[in-house]
């Protein structure tokens, strides 16, 4: 279902979750400006109409009673929608096939695959003579998080210092890593494809030099990077 802010979006969404997270924002933007150019209209005529205070005994109670019903009404349709987001949210969380824990430092991010043993590395963002052709600045990372599409991911995020935040703009992804807490979500990926994120906490001196490259690809290059990585 389209609606007025659709052909707005600043960015492209790469998976069911984060599209729906797009309508719904969407959807909001364009219910609240129907209630604001409601609104205006209405005051306008009020204001401008002599009708209404040519008699001192008119009464209002209509006009009150569709006062409590439309922000009833308009609560009801973003209560709907939103419930629905999140009844679609719990049960990506219901069950996952493979785990990876990310923890953030300063600067850089460690990923570890719980289930596959001794599968941990450290993700340093490229500097500018280490890139290839093709691969974006300060985004670029030496060590990609690989994971297979298609798969009910568990991400368990933490921080070894100050807070960070492993956000993902184009996945409608960002979780704050803290010390001391462990911070669980799940998320399936349906498209193959590299996608970059950044630390959305201002977390000391060179917190913009902290890339995320998550890299999906095909259940049998996830396994095949596996093998090469552990060798």
């Amino acid at each position: 279902m389209n609606n007025f802010f659709q052909g707005y979006n600043l960015l492209f969404q790469h998976s069911l979750f984060a599209s729906y997270m797009d309508w719904f924002h969407a959807f909001n933007c364009s219910l609240l400006l129907g209630v604001l150019v409601f609104v205006t209209l209405l005051f306008g005529y009020l204001i401008f109409s002599t009708f209404y205070f040519k008699s001192k005994k008119i009464e209002y109670q209509f006009g009150e009673l569709l006062c409590s019903i439309f922000p009833t009404i308009i609560l009801l349709m973003q209560m709907v929608s939103s419930l629905s987001l999140l009844y679609y949210y719990g049960l990506m969380n219901l069950d996952s096939n493979l785990t990876v824990k990310v923890t953030g430092h300063q600067w850089y991010w460690s990923y570890e695959y719980s289930d596959i043993p001794g599968l941990e590395f450290d993700s340093y963002m490229k500097s500018l003579d280490q890139l290839n052709l093709g691969e974006p600045r300060l985004l670029e990372v030496d060590n990609r998080c690989v994971i297979p599409c298609d798969t009910n991911i568990r991400f368990c995020i933490t921080s070894a210092d100050v807070i960070h935040a492993w956000a993902l703009n184009s996945l409608s992804v960002k979780l704050d890593a803290m010390s001391g807490i462990l911070s669980t979500f799940s998320y399936s990926f349906p498209m193959v494809g590299v996608f970059y994120g950044q630390c959305s906490e201002i977390c000391g001196a060179n917190h913009s030099f902290m890339p995320i490259a998550l890299e999906v690809t095909l259940l049998d290059n996830f396994k095949s990077w596996c093998f090469g990585t552990m060798e």
